[in-house]
Order: C-alpha cells, then sequence, then structure tokens
C-alpha cells in the first residue's frame, strides 16, 4: 500500500499525461496530410472523412476514458481490455498486435525523416536506400539507450518536445489562413467534375487509413495509467488531447485547399506541408517544416518506444509473456525496450524490399492496431451489458452505445484496410504465438483452450496464404 501511495504522489499530471497523447498523435502523418488528402478528394470529401474519422475516434476516445473509470485496476490498456473480456490468447494478441503496431510506427517515423532529409542529400531517396537504412539504424539503437536512463526522465523531454513541435504547424496553420483564395478553394470543392455519392464514398473511404494513422495514440494515457498521479486524469487527458489534435489536423487539411490546385497538393513531395508552405512564402517556409518534421518525428518515436515497451513490460508482469520481458532497471522495462528496437531494426530493412517504403508502413502500421481497438470497444460493449458487482448503473446505456459505435468504427476500417493487410498481419501474428507458448509453459498453465486452438488455426492459415502470396507475386509489399 505505501508503494502504490508514493506512485500515486510522484506520478504523472495531467498535462504531462496529455502531452504524451498530443505527443503520441502529432508525429509525422500531420505533414503528409496536404498530399494524401490532394491525392484522394476534394474540400467536400475531406470535411466528410474528418467528420466521421472525428466521430469515430471519439468514440474510442471515449471507450478509454470509460473503462479508466469503470475498470482502474487494468494497467496497460489495451491488453488488460482485451485480455479481461475475452481470455489469455486474445489478450495476447492484443498486446503482441498492438506492440508490432508500434514497430512498424517507429519505422514509418525513421522512413519519413530520411525522405525529408532526402530532398537536400539525394543519396537517401525517400528512406529506402541502403544508406537510409543505415543511418536510421543508428538512430533506432542511439534512442534505445536513452530510454535505458528512465521512463520518467524520457517523458519529460517529450513534452518539451510536443511543445516545440506545434510551433512550426501553428504557423503553417495561420500562414494558410492569411494566403487564403476562395476561387482555389471552390475549384477544389469536388475532386472531379461532378462526382456521384458512390464516388465520393470511394474518396472518403481513401482517407480513412491516413486518419485512423495520425491518431493513432489515442489510448496514450491509458497505456500509461499506472503512472497517472489521479486515475480520473487519465480519461480527462484523452479527451483533451484528442480534440486538441482533431481541430489540428483539420485546419492542416482544409487550409491547404484553399492555396493550392488538389491536383498539385497530389504531387507535392513528401514531407508536403513543406512543400505547401514553399509554395507560398518561399525557400525558409520549406525549411522551418522540415525542422518541425524532425522535431515532431523524434518526439513521437520517443514516446511510442516508451509504449512499445510497456505494451509487452506488463503482460510479462502478468505471466501472459515470457518473464525475460519483465525485466527492468530505473523503471525501464530494458529487455522488451530492447525487443521493440530490434523488431523496428528487421522492419527498417523490410523497406529495402517495398515498392513504396513510407505508404506500406503507414498503412502496415494501422492495419496492425486495428484489432487491438476493435477488442477493447468489444470489452466496453460487454461490461455495458454484464455488468459486475459495484459497477454504478447510471450512464450504462450511453457507454454501451459509445462502445457499440467504435466497435462498428473499428470493423469499417478492418474492411476498408482490406484483405491485403490482413494478411500481411495474420504474417506477423502467427510467430508472436512462440512468446504465448513460452509464456504458459513457464506457469505450467494450459496452451490452448479449444476456441483459442481455432484462433491459432486461423492465424497461422492468413500467414501461409500471406506468405504464398508474397513468394508468387500476388501479394506485394
Amino acid at each position: 500500500m505505501a508503494q502504490t501511495e508514493e506512485r500515486t504522489d510522484r506520478g504523472m499530471s495531467m498535462p504531462t499525461l496529455t502531452a504524451m497523447v498530443v505527443g503520441s498523435m502529432i508525429g509525422a502523418g500531420v505533414f503528409s496530410l496536404p498530399a494524401r488528402f490532394g491525392a484522394a478528394t476534394g474540400v467536400v470529401g475531406a470535411i466528410i472523412a474528418w467528420a466521421i474519422a472525428g466521430a469515430g475516434i471519439l468514440m474510442l476516445a471515449f471507450v478509454f476514458q470509460n473503462l479508466a473509470v469503470r475498470r482502474p485496476h487494468l494497467d496497460a490498456g489495451i491488453f488488460a481490455y482485451a485480455k479481461a473480456g475475452f481470455g489469455d490468447y486474445v489478450g495476447f494478441n492484443a498486446a503482441f498486435g498492438y506492440w508490432a503496431s508500434a514497430c512498424a510506427g517507429n519505422t514509418f517515423y525513421w522512413v519519413f525523416i530520411m525522405t525529408t532529409i532526402g530532398a537536400v542529400f539525394p543519396e537517401l531517396g525517400e528512406g529506402d536506400t541502403l544508406l537510409a537504412v543505415a543511418l536510421s539504424s543508428i538512430a533506432v539503437w542511439t534512442f534505445c539507450a536513452l530510454v535505458l536512463r528512465g521512463v520518467r526522465e524520457a517523458a519529460a523531454i517529450n513534452r518539451i518536445v510536443t511543445i516545440a513541435k506545434i510551433i512550426p504547424i501553428v504557423v503553417f496553420i495561420v500562414v494558410l489562413v492569411v494566403a487564403f483564395d476562395a476561387g482555389i478553394m471552390a475549384d477544389n470543392f469536388w475532386a472531379g467534375d461532378d462526382p456521384g455519392l458512390s464516388t465520393l464514398a470511394q474518396q472518403v473511404g481513401d482517407t480513412m487509413i491516413v486518419t485512423t494513422f495520425v491518431f493513432l495514440g489515442i489510448e496514450g494515457a491509458s497505456m500509461y495509467s499506472r503512472f497517472a498521479r489521479r486515475r480520473e486524469d487519465v480519461g480527462r487527458a484523452t479527451v483533451i488531447g484528442f480534440l486538441s489534435v482533431l481541430a489540428i489536423f483539420a485546419l492542416v487539411t482544409l487550409t491547404s485547399y484553399g492555396v493550392m490546385p488538389s491536383s498539385d497538393l497530389a504531387d507535392v513531395r513528401q514531407p508536403s506541408m513543406a512543400g505547401v508552405l514553399d509554395s507560398v512564402v518561399g525557400d525558409w517556409g520549406k525549411a522551418l517544416i522540415s525542422v518541425g518534421v524532425v522535431v515532431s518525428v523524434l518526439g513521437a518515436y520517443l514516446a511510442w518506444t516508451l509504449m512499445a515497451a510497456e505494451v509487452l513490460f506488463m503482460p510479462a508482469r502478468n505471466a501472459d509473456m515470457p518473464r525475460f520481458l519483465a525485466r527492468e532497471r530505473n523503471g525501464t522495462p530494458t529487455a522488451a525496450l530492447l525487443l521493440a528496437s530490434a523488431f523496428v531494426q528487421l522492419l527498417l530493412l523490410v523497406t529495402l524490399l517495398a515498392d513504396d517504403a513510407l505508404n506500406f508502413m503507414l498503412d502496415l502500421c494501422t492495419s496492425l492496431a486495428l484489432v487491438p481497438y476493435l477488442l477493447a470497444a468489444g470489452y466496453a460493449v460487454k461490461i455495458a451489458l454484464r455488468p459486475e458487482p459495484g459497477d454504478d448503473p447510471a450512464g450504462r446505456r450511453g457507454e454501451l452505445v459509445v462502445g457499440a459505435l467504435a466497435t462498428l468504427y473499428s470493423l469499417l476500417l478492418i474492411v476498408v484496410a482490406g484483405p491485403k493487410y490482413l494478411l500481411v498481419t495474420c504474417l506477423i501474428y502467427a510467430p508472436g504465438a512462440v512468446l504465448y507458448v513460452l509464456a504458459r509453459r513457464e506457469n505450467h498453465r494450459r496452451v490452448f483452450t479449444v476456441p483459442e486452438v481455432v484462433l491459432f488455426v486461423a492465424i497461422v492459415a492468413g500467414a501461409l496464404v500471406g506468405l504464398i502470396g508474397l513468394v508468387t507475386g500476388w501479394l506485394t509489399l
């Protein structure tokens, strides 16, 4: 009890938790929005896309807020909710999938940094050359050494970086508001001469993966709930962080339609915010955004590295991962951090084989996160339908609606991602079962129940289909 009280007194405040949420979401994604939206849709489609994404992600934010209040004893968010709701093996897969998603996102960050610097040094290409991978690898292990110095120290650095990286984004929005041209905006109103509802729906669908990617991290505060000074701060930080970031993302997208034709936006080199600002104010704008990209991505990388380590460390403490992953030093999960860095290193090597490394890692990161999100939303529905003794009945109907909407949104995203990424995620999920089997044997537990065997076989079957597809060429990276 004394240890718990000390953690409460010295834990993270709500501003720090909010900074973790904002810092996790504002990474590389925001700097790629103008080109991604310009290639997909016009102003109308963008407004609809952000409305759908905002509503869907807000439901997920409310899910994490409600779960933090309803089940305060469940630490490490995603894993704990999936395990409590659907059993050990499902919970393990939620943890492993979320961990793999974080690692894919971190790989995306290094590719994005290298393609940004590649505008000045062509040898780096678009972040997928041998030199770019070598430099990224050095950076991965440098950051690993930094985080090994302590979780709280790294979190404090992230809070400072979060403030610093918002400055160029705010400058971008203000400059574009001043330079706004109503005629250009009108020309960008529709993507195409006279799109019908089916075309508009397709355009909105084409934006859903990127809108989800930029919001990854909405659960950042819940992942660090065990460090919170007050448990109720977790939910508040999640919602405040979400609303702040939604406003920023929407403004970056919509103001871009007021200064460049959508066809030109689509062709701007990533990070596209740099090219858009360069077209308005010249070279200093491009330089400002490029510096902002590096600062922002490094801060987001730090936050996601912490979460990647945490999401393996907590299951290991509960005997759901091999016990070696529970090793820590100075409050930092050392073995989990090293494994995460090693997986990022592996994914960096994979980028050498991908046709479009940047977008492949973005889509892979998002696809891997969808199942853990779906499971968390499903658990919220489950506890709303079947409350446990001591649950407050007030507001249960609203929680059920929120959980159901979050579940439907997560299912929609899985459908939009398509079968390609479902098979690729199976290729990652399947070998992860080795860790689960090791953990079960260490603790002398039955490895699989009958339903879990069915799930395991389905994952392995998907992995085999994906592997055959890669070998035969009909499935490409």
